[in-house]
């Protein structure tokens, strides 16, 4: 079957039923769930994951068999559903786990809950209203695949094609969310499960452990090529660097310390880790750009836009409205440099959307850092400009690239565009208000609760290196800071060409230069953990092939939620009980 053609008129027979209340209300409270686990693992390691197939599963498996003889639970509804989750879920990309905690850390200055839930909103309906004008030129562009699209199309297939393969999924989901749930109420209520170490000095480098099932969750899906280059960068940071920089004097520990010294290793670490993520990903940005531009002029594409309407239009006026007013309300930005914001979004989200059609990998950081460098040339030492107006631009990549792998299942099944729409708004509308009250309830001092070894937060550790870099210069740095980056900008540049200009089957064999780079602002405890994650997956994939390819991304997905859930609910119950 082709994914990118419309599915038979019978898989559609129900197609009246899209927007329907119970596609809306599962959507709704899958968001719910699933939003903390988004926020605990982004602010644990720095990454999140698309909640698209898992509601999917769950939304079938709970309606069919629900609905019994009544109406069936269709597919366009099985759409809708997935479309809130997964708006809901990545809310993360508004700021919550980047700009908006680095904006805390430097300015010491911590958003009130309501108007963070407005700020991280506004970002993501603009982003919103930029996939709908995108959307015609974008989707007419047979070489835009939306690979994510696509793994969401095929399960969406799948499960209407074999239902019981739904349920059995979703008994593997369940059944993995419950071990992992259960493991960290242990090590949470009645039991703190040891941090195993070898020895003292390898403990003091980070060097245990960890019995987190969220961490062998995430190892399972970033695959063994990103689990063995986090363990190669652990080995090369906390094993090479951190002895040498400890031996040397080049980073001081206090008298009588013991046990993990995360917090003042990762001071020095993070420069090398954060200008190899960042020069990587903005030169094979840069080079994937190229190449698109020249397939573009090959092609002499024609670069459609919607019709005009009045809605659309009103839309995207709203959300400018909102992002330039709170700007200027909540961080004191000019209006003018508050407006210039906007086209950058615009920009930006618009080549952050081509990028993930292309290969389904969303460069939502590379943007995040591009639009800070772009702001620190236009409004140097101003750190509220470098992080919240930047923060613009990512907030809306990240939902303007969600909508579109949607908009890309839409097509392939026969939905209504404006109704996707609709349910993205309200998934974003739930997410905002669920992720910030999760954030300020798992991060109520972020000034001493992130970067550290529970808290490695190291995508606040990018932003806020990035804006300190731009706004005080790399004269403030020691010379062994500047050395290190020098050497490890160069060393992201030549992977970040490589892996754009070598043939799929070479580039496999390089190291991942994000992952590399992550390696450094994590403790090793958390990268021996994914490693391993990783590498059992691979191992199992070699010996049980088929059951692999089922079962092991919905396990994980399982290890993910149970754990972050839990998580959460202890950190809300830590905070009652302190009440």
């Amino acid at each position: 079957m082709d994914l990118a053609q419309p599915l038979p008129p019978a898989a559609n027979h129900l197609k009246p039923r899209e927007l329907s209340p119970r596609a809306l209300m599962t959507g709704a409270v899958l968001g719910i769930l699933l939003t903390p686990s988004n926020v605990y693992a982004g602010l644990k390691i720095g990454w999140s994951f698309n909640m698209s197939i898992i509601a999917l599963l769950v939304g079938y498996a709970v309606w069919q068999g629900v609905a019994g003889g009544r109406k069936s639970w269709s597919l366009l509804e099985s759409n809708i559903n997935q479309t809130v989750a997964s708006a809901a879920a990545s809310i993360v990309s508004g700021g919550l786990v980047a700009p908006i905690p680095a904006y805390t850390l430097l300015t010491g200055q911590q958003l009130d809950p309501l108007p963070m839930m407005a700020w991280v909103f506004s970002v993501s309906f603009l982003g919103i209203w930029i996939a709908w004008y995108l959307r015609p030129s974008l989707l007419d562009d047979h070489g835009l695949t939306f690979p994510e699209g696509m793994a969401t199309l095929e399960t969406l297939r799948h499960i209407y094609s074999q239902g019981q393969e739904a349920v059995t999924r979703l008994k593997v989901l369940l059944g993995a969310a419950l071990l992992s749930g259960v493991v960290k109420w242990i090590d949470s209520f009645l039991w703190a499960i040891p941090r195993w170490a070898p020895n003292a000095a390898l403990e003091r480098l980070t060097f245990s452990l960890d019995p987190s099932l969220l961490l062998v969750g995430f190892g399972g899906i970033i695959g063994i090529r990103v689990g063995l280059t986090l363990l190669l960068g652990a080995l090369l940071a906390w094993g090479g660097l951190a002895p040498w920089l400890l031996d040397q004097g080049l980073v001081m520990l206090p008298p009588g310390s013991h046990g993990p010294q995360f917090a003042k290793l990762v001071e020095w670490l993070l420069w090398p880790g954060v200008s190899l993520m960042v020069c990587s990903t903005l030169a094979s940005l840069a080079l994937r750009l190229w190449d698109l531009r020249k397939t573009l002029s090959a092609r002499g594409a024609e670069v459609k836009a919607a019709k005009p309407s009045r809605l659309p239009m009103l839309g995207f006026a709203i959300a400018v409205a909102l992002v330039v007013g709170l700007q200027a309300a909540l961080f004191h930005i000019a209006m003018g440099m508050a407006l210039l914001s906007i086209p950058l979004a615009v920009c930006l989200a618009a080549v952050a959307a081509r990028v993930v059609g292309a290969t389904g990998i969303p460069p939502i950081g590379a943007i995040g850092q591009l639009s800070q460098l772009s702001f620190g040339v236009i409004a140097p030492g101003q750190i509220p400009i470098n992080l919240m107006s930047a923060n613009t631009a990512g907030g809306a990549a990240g939902q303007c690239t969600d909508l579109m792998n949607d908009f890309k299942v839409g097509l392939a099944i026969g939905a209504t565009p404006a109704k996707q729409v609709v349910a993205q708004c309200i998934g974003i509308l739930l997410g905002s208000v669920i992720g910030v009250l999760v954030y300020l309830t798992l991060i109520p001092d972020p000034q001493h609760m992130l970067l550290t070894e529970t808290w490695p937060a190291p995508a606040v550790a990018t932003w806020k290196a990035v804006a300190q870099t731009l706004t005080l210069g790399l004269d403030s740095l020691s010379p062994s800071i500047r050395v290190s980056i020098l050497v490890a900008s160069l060393v992201g540049l030549l992977l970040g060409v490589l892996d754009s200009r070598l043939p799929a089957c070479k580039a496999r064999w390089l190291p991942s230069s994000a992952a590399l780079g992550l390696a450094f602002i994590l403790p090793a405890s958390i990268a021996l953990m994914m490693g391993l994650g990783a590498v059992l997956t691979w191992l199992a994939s070699r010996r049980w092939p088929q059951a692999t390819q089922r079962f092991a991304i919905t396990a994980a997905a399982g290890l993910i939620a149970g754990e972050s859930i839990t998580g959460v609910g202890a950190a809300l119950w830590e905070m009652l009980r302190q009440w």
